[in-house]
């Protein structure tokens, strides 16, 4: 079989698995995992190998930029303190912690090895966090929180990840230095990225009229923006992340709703796929991962990725807890500016630790031969390992999280859909409001503006539970156009109020762009209205 027919094959598979996931009601990485572990072990099947480059090249940016857009803005900034924390602290702590069991535990296991797992497995996987995640109505603030740390925490590992590769083919390493450029490589990062940002939002406000294009544009700013990290060998992921939050925050003002309805449709489809195949290539990769196991018999490869796990686990519950209360006992500032988490929130939270397709790539990265020409130390092993820790936390942690999360009863308690009925309210007042106000006096024909208002009473009355009937009959085609110019004015004035709420916490961010949609599809609707002769 060519690679073609393997994708295509592949592709069909996670379409099927999906559907049958949301059947039985189980996120779908998860059994996309689990049935890419069964199918390699088909006798006769070719090997499908998972190359690193594709997926840093492939999989990662588009992945991580459509993850930075679906995030809530607004409560990443209000909970940045606690995202850095664990972005960057937990990562930190996990890879020394990590490193120092694998050095004691491991026969002939250096620290520089040590530090280079830990660095892999350290971090949890965005993607596998927001697919994990999703519908399960947890606070906005655990999501926000897990989906912030996974957009930044793999530029953490990353960096890290090369100054422990380089102790070993080099065998120099000066922790000041490390450090320092740390923050350099961080600082150029986000700097570049907000730099491609405001270029990307001045090309999309350039070609805001032209759909096609501005749908090629944001499937090809995450590659090149990676593609141009990478060459600066800076952190590619840094920079994906940052231009996808700044592009984010503009998007209803660089957007027309023509270009919003194309884009989301295409993204959806794309990140679906996406998503699907790396899972399902992450289950294939065992049979090769297992032959490949030279000097460390099956039993023993398995302790060692059962003890990793669980110190990976136990990290990560360890750190949670100081974390989200230490500083509020220190800090009164931050006790007035943030709700103190619950001990179920903060469970929840340190429970939901996901490993994913990021860790594999950087085990997979890994050079087979050292510069020396020898082989490259415990590689074999430190890829069992990673597979391993993959495997336990997405499938035994994804599969009892949503169980936790019951048993704790922590769900959130904002009534969303009361906020949203407000919300739609107040919008819909807003767009009579300005139709008394600007349109009373004769611009319209009273029989177009009493049609119109009566189209947004109706909805205030259905909203209020109050369902009226109204007879709208038959216009001639001038009154109808008049009619859908009129309407879609008070759609842009509907936009405005939903522009402002994104500045409250009154609801999240999905929420609104579902709203957003809808006024999108509305307008779209309209301007497709023939007018009746």
């Amino acid at each position: 079989m060519n690679p073609i027919e393997i994708v295509t094959g592949l592709l069909g598979v996670t379409t099927l698995l999906a559907v049958i996931a949301r059947r039985v009601r189980i996120s779908y990485p998860i059994l996309l995992v689990i049935t890419g572990l069964f199918i390699g072990w088909i006798p006769g099947l070719p090997p499908v190998v998972l190359s690193p480059e594709v997926v840093f090249l492939v999989f990662l940016p588009p992945l991580l930029y459509a993850s930075a857009w679906q995030i809530d803005n607004i409560e990443l900034k209000l909970y940045s303190r606690s995202v850095s924390f664990l972005a960057v602290g937990l990562v930190l702590f996990t890879s020394t912690v990590v490193a120092w069991v694998a050095h004691m535990v491991i026969p002939g296991f250096s620290w520089a090895q040590g530090y280079l797992l830990g660095a892999i497995i350290a971090p949890p996987d965005a993607v596998a966090a927001s697919s994990i995640t999703k519908g399960l109505n947890i606070p906005r603030r655990i999501t926000t929180v897990l989906e912030g740390e996974s957009l930044v925490n793999d530029a953490t590992s990353l960096i890290i990840y090369r100054y422990g590769l380089v102790a070993i083919l080099t065998s120099q390493f000066v922790l000041w230095e490390a450090g320092l450029q740390f923050i350099g490589i961080a600082v150029v990062s986000i700097i570049l990225g907000l730099a491609i940002g405001w270029i990307t939002v001045r090309i999309h406000q350039a070609i805001s009229k032209d759909t096609v294009t501005n749908t090629a544009v944001t499937l090809l700013i995450p590659y090149g923006s990676y593609l141009l990290a990478e060459e600066l060998h800076i952190s590619g992921v840094l920079v994906v992340v940052t231009v996808g939050l700044f592009v984010s925050a503009r998007s209803d003002k660089v957007f027309t709703y023509q270009s919003r309805l194309q884009t989301n449709s295409v993204w959806a489809v794309v990140v679906f796929l996406l998503n699907g195949l790396v899972f399902i290539l992450i289950g294939l990769q065992l049979p090769a991962i297992v032959s490949e196991l030279n000097g460390y018999t099956l039993p023993q490869a398995v302790t060692y990725a059962s003890l990793i796990s669980g110190v990976a686990i136990v990290c990560r519950i360890v750190w949670v807890f100081p974390g989200a209360y230490l500083p509020r006992w220190l800090s009164r500032g931050i006790r007035e500016r943030e709700e103190n988490p619950t001990w179920q929130q903060v469970t929840v939270l340190g429970w939901a630790g996901m490993r994913g397709v990021v860790s594999l790539a950087g085990a997979l990265a890994l050079p087979v031969i050292m510069p020396n020409g020898q082989p490259f130390p415990g590689r074999d092993l430190i890829l069992f390992i990673t597979f391993g820790v993959i495997l336990c936390t997405l499938v035994l942690q994804g599969l009892t999280l949503p169980v936790l999360i019951d048993e704790l009863n922590v769900r959130e308690t904002v009534d969303e859909k009361l906020e949203e009925r407000r919300l739609r309210r107040k919008m819909a007042q807003q767009a009579i409001t300005h139709l008394e106000s600007n349109h009373s006096a004769g611009s319209v024909h009273d029989d177009v503006l009493n049609y119109v208002k009566n189209t947004y009473e109706l909805r205030i009355n259905e909203l209020n539970g109050m369902l009226r009937a109204t007879n709208i009959s038959e216009r001639p085609a001038e009154l109808y156009q008049q009619a859908i110019r009129l309407q879609l004015e008070l759609l842009t004035v509907e936009r405005t109020v939903l522009s402002e709420q994104r500045k409250s916490s009154l609801l999240d961010d999905e929420k609104l762009r579902k709203m957003e949609q809808e006024l999108d599809l509305e307008a779209a609707r309209l301007s497709l209205v023939q007018p009746v002769e």
